[in-house]
């Protein structure tokens, strides 16, 4: 271009970086947190069922992770330590989706005309309005993937023998009602609150940082 070029309007809207629809964005976060659940799943029931070990008048019955685990395997064989796995990938739908959906959303219609990012406590506030509708959406499948993981601890007379995060969620609505659903969810959206205002905010600030760490190097190198 002629030197002294003024960049008109059609130079801008050209130059102007594409960013993806926002439905592949939700698609997208959460396909990659139900893809990390598939491997996480034997972990988050080895937990739930150690933090249940010795309930009521029971005695501890896990004394490790690695004990907790080989029980398992043992007395519910290879498929027992993905128990409630429908559940576990649910969960990831529908809070993963949801939050990270939110915080992009939010963190575009709060980034200035300028392309300039919105300061770290704003960046948190976001995270944890995301975390916080995401946990309340994601509580019902979350609520559905505790009693799965820890049915097998039961007697077999007690076990609810739930078939799959469905029927769960059918189940209890009908037999205790919609509300039970959301039990415990003000403590799982209080616990989002904090996480993601540490974990989507430190993420995106270090973003900002390389970036703009990469552009000034950038800049006194054409120098």
């Amino acid at each position: 271009k002629a030197a002294g070029h003024r960049p008109n309007r059609v130079d801008m809207a050209e130059t102007k970086p594409k960013t993806s629809p926002k439905a592949i964005k939700f698609l997208f976060g959460g396909l990659a947190g139900m893809g990390a659940t598939v491997f996480v799943q034997p972990l988050d029931l080895v937990k739930n069922r150690m933090q249940l070990s010795g309930q009521g008048t029971k005695a501890r019955e896990y004394k490790t992770s690695f004990h907790a685990l080989f029980s398992i395997l043992k007395n519910e064989g290879l498929g027992g330590i993905y128990t409630g796995l429908s559940a576990g990938l649910l969960r990831q739908a529908t809070y993963t989706t949801t939050r990270l959906g939110i915080y992009t959303i939010l963190f575009e219609k709060m980034t200035g005309a300028d392309g300039r990012p919105p300061n770290f406590l704003l960046k948190a506030l976001i995270g944890m309005t995301a975390g916080a509708t995401g946990a309340f959406v994601g509580t019902p499948a979350e609520v559905a993937l505790i009693r799965m993981t820890a049915d097998g601890r039961l007697p077999a007379d007690q076990r609810r023998g739930y078939t799959n995060v469905f029927n769960a969620l059918a189940r209890i609505t009908r037999e205790e009602g919609l509300t039970t659903l959301w039990r415990g969810c003000v403590p799982t959206m209080a616990r989002a609150v904090v996480v993601n205002a540490a974990q989507l905010a430190s993420y995106s600030q270090s973003k900002q940082a390389l970036l703009d760490s990469g552009q000034d190097h950038t800049q006194r190198a054409n120098r």
